[in-house]
């Protein structure tokens, strides 16, 4: 029987009336309840059984999954007791998929699924039935509860959660030795038939392999599976449902296994016997060879440790394990001599360092070789009877003295004279010298232990039979102190001592320095030179002294400036001493002793004016000046009489310029309407480096009281300007805003001669200066033409 006819006997037992889609169970409701619905049930005589007020709870409906029949597919009837099928009620569905998913009939009470329902995807779906009367839409029963539970078939192969999987066992295991668990799922129903059920098979993978049907547990299937001769496998496993019987679905997994290394193989030597050479040169800890155990195992099974455990050599070589090349590496223990001996030979064991006990039977797991070493004779180089070399010498020594010795000699049987000489570059200013047959250093600079404490040189041996083959020693020089260094001061100090100080106030605390380094550590001695009627020098026998006042007030207008000789000595053998001058300048300071003033400036003013005074004073002057500005504000803020102009213009724009700034390049016009109002040119000034193009006599205006500062101001840039040969021809007065109504000059512009009265003389253009020689020809030059007319 095939599958397609077992899916359509299903649809049709679930077509057919079946207990199962139509039977209601009823359960009791309180008996005040005014309508009830009535399930139909099938008694013991086949009779159709009512009961009265109860309401009523549907059985599950069950419902086949992947319907694939061309018509809605039916679920079941939902009926009530006051149905009197004259359609006078609405049956109403509602819940999960209503509406969508699920119809219903609203006057049959039919429920209808209207698609292919997967019941992986829901195995269950919970809706409410409700009938109401059609005409007054009120509920003829309570709203009531069903479930709709999807039946599973198989239509889900069992699934891996991984492709592949990887495992490892250990080589060797016995045979059932537990590999990897793999596990399959199925999105069947686990409880209903065995479309979940899955048995697990071994596809590929035999015979070294096995599985067990129920659990999946991969197994070793063969005993002494060796990783040496084979170390991957790829096992394939088959998980098949309806209990692996024919017509279940299957799914498929690889596993890579591995096996892992253990310790089987012992190591072993390529060579029973191993020839090396060294020469006789070669220093303390230097690698002759190395010797390697091979192992068929891998990781820490392979891992070898090498030893010396014989021969003659036992004490003049070591032995080292080279951890990531596993080789043993052989190095020199002490010097060697090639006229001592020739040949040495020595057994060099390699064994595992971690041995498994389940193979002890396969033997021990170590082996053993002979390593020769044979010892080369070399022409050696000078050999100095010490490592390094130490030379103590006083600073103050004379040119040509020894300060030490080095010694060295030919190690070899043949004896070569020696030749000893500095290497430069260790004594780049030539201060020492070596005599090259007998090794004395000595001195051909003086020494200076201030400059340099400590030299190290280095001294070169080389044999004169063969000079290319030299050694070389450090040699050090300490240069010890002598006292050729007089103290000084500590620093620069910038003393002061105030006008009113007393009798033995403290101005100063001075120390000192000396370059020299004492055993006993620095001590120094402060006195005066001479003795001072003015200070005193106190020592406070800590390399520190205080210089004192020895009266009391000092004035600056007197003497500004003291200049105080100290004498500073040391402690050591010879005695030396410097003589320090401070500078004490006189100051004025404030009653808490804080210094104020000690410039030149500050003795020009009165004895006894104090800081509060000059600030009261500059606050005043200060005032004055805000006031004669205000004043001189108010005064320019008078109202001016008004332009009488003609209705035509005489320039399409006037170029203002009322301040400092642009000259000839300031261009920026408004219109001439703006000239109209006296309030709106209040405080604009006309332009005095353009010609007028039309002559108007100016207005007379009151001249302003003579006021000197301005006049001199305005004389002083006139004749600056006079003397600037890149002046323009045409001079303007814009940058000082004096040449308005109150200006001495009055207003110098054309456009308000319209409004005054007769003509007005420009004879006093003259007078201005070269600068105004232009200005004086073309105003005062119409008139002496109309005079001489």
């Amino acid at each position: 029987m095939t599958i397609q006819q077992v899916l359509l006997l299903l649809l049709l037992w679930i077509w057919l009336p079946h207990p199962c889609h139509t039977e209601m169970l009823f359960r009791r409701t309180p008996d005040l309840r005014p309508k009830s619905f009535g399930g139909r049930a099938s008694g013991n005589d086949g009779k159709a059984i009512h009961r009265q007020k109860r309401g009523w709870m549907w059985n599950q409906f069950f419902l086949l999954e992947e319907y694939t029949g061309s018509d809605y597919q039916y679920v079941g009837k939902l009926h009530s007791d006051q149905d009197k099928g004259d359609g006078s009620l609405k049956y109403i569905l509602s819940g999960d998929g209503a509406g969508t998913l699920f119809i219903i009939d609203e006057k049959t009470g039919d429920i209808h699924a209207t698609r292919r329902i997967d019941r992986e995807e829901k195995a269950f779906y919970t809706l409410r039935a409700q009938a109401i009367n059609r005409r007054t839409l009120r509920p003829v029963e309570p709203e009531s509860e069903f479930v709709i539970k999807i039946h599973d078939i198989n239509d889900n192969e069992p699934t891996f959660p991984e492709e592949i999987y990887t495992a490892s066992v250990p080589e060797m295991s016995v045979v059932g030795t537990s590999v990897v668990q793999v596990t399959a799922t199925d999105a069947d129903d686990p409880s209903y038939g065995n479309s979940a059920r899955i048995i697990y098979s071994i596809l590929q993978g035999q015979p070294y392999f096995s599985v067990e049907p129920e659990t999946g547990i991969i197994r070793t299937a063969l005993p002494n599976m060796n990783r040496e001769n084979r170390e991957q496998y790829q096992v394939v496993i088959q998980a098949k449902d309806m209990g692996g019987q024919m017509g279940g679905l299957s799914g498929t997994t690889t596993v890579n296994i591995t096996l892992t290394d253990v310790n089987d193989n012992p190591p072993r030597f390529p060579q029973s016997t191993i020839h090396l050479r060294i020469p006789e040169s070669s220093p303390v800890g230097t690698a002759i060879g190395s010797v390697k155990a091979t192992d068929a195992d891998t990781g820490k099974n392979a891992e070898v440790e090498y030893r010396i455990i014989d021969g003659d050599g036992t004490d003049m070589f070591d032995i080292v394990t080279q951890k990531d090349t596993q080789e043993g590496i052989i190095t020199v223990r002490k010097p060697l001599d090639y006229e001592t001996r020739r040949l040495y030979t020595l057994k060099v064991e390699a064994e595992n360092t971690h041995v498994d006990p389940r193979f002890y039977y396969l033997g021990p797991f170590k082996d053993t070789t002979i390593v020769k070493i044979s010892v080369e004779d070399v022409d050696e180089p000078p050999v100095f009877s010490r490592s390094s070399y130490l030379f103590e010498v006083h600073e103050d020594i004379e040119l040509g003295t020894i300060i030490g010795t080095v010694m060295a000699r030919d190690p070899d049987s043949a004896s070569s004279p020696i030749r000893f000489s500095l290497d430069r570059h260790t004594d780049l200013d030539r201060i020492f010298n070596i005599h090259s047959g007998n090794g004395s250093i000595y001195t051909s600079k003086p020494l200076d232990r201030e400059i340099s404490q400590w030299h190290n040189l280095s001294v070169i041996a080389a044999e004169i039979n063969n000079p290319k083959d030299t050694t070389r020693v450090p040699v050090y020089v300490r240069i010890l102190d002598v006292n050729d260094n007089a103290p000084q001061f500590a620093v620069f100090y910038d003393t002061f001592v105030c006008e009113n100080a007393r009798a033995g106030q403290l101005i100063q605390t001075i120390s000192a320095v000396d370059k020299d380094d004492p055993l006993g550590g620095q001590k120094f001695f402060f006195s005066l030179a001479a003795v001072n009627p003015n200070f005193t020098v106190q020592d406070n026998e800590d390399n520190t002294a205080r210089i004192l006042t020895r009266r009391n007030g000092f004035s600056r207008h007197e003497i500004s400036t003291y200049l105080l000789p100290v004498v500073i000595s040391d402690n050591d053998y010879p005695i030396q001493s410097s003589t320090g001058t401070l500078t004490i300048r006189v100051c004025a300071c404030d009653s808490r002793g804080n210094m104020q003033s000690c410039s030149a400036e500050a003795l020009l003013l009165p004895a006894g004016l104090s800081t509060g005074a000059l600030v009261a004073i500059l606050l005043c002057i200060l005032i004055l000046l805000v006031i004669v500005v205000l004043f001189a504000a108010l005064k320019r803020q008078r109202k001016k009489e008004p332009l009488i102009l003609s209705k035509e213009d005489i320039r399409d724009n006037i170029v203002s310029y009322n301040d400092e700034g642009g000259g000839e390049e300031d261009t920026q016009a408004f219109d001439i309407g703006t000239l109209r109002n006296p309030a709106a040119i209040e405080d604009k000034k006309l332009r005095r480096d353009i010609i007028p193009e039309t002559l108007f006599v100016p207005r007379r205006t009151p001249s302003a009281p003579d006021n000197t500062d301005v006049r001199d101001f305005i004389n002083q840039r006139l004749k600056e300007h006079d003397t600037d040969p890149s002046a323009p021809p045409y001079d303007s007065l814009a940058t000082y805003a004096y040449e308005g109504n109150d200006s001495i000059a009055e207003s110098l512009s054309s456009l308000e001669s319209g409004t005054t009265e007769g003509d007005q003389n420009y004879d006093y253009l003259r007078e201005w200066g070269p600068r105004f020689n232009k200005l004086a020809e073309m105003y005062g030059g119409g008139e002496s033409d109309k005079d001489t007319s």
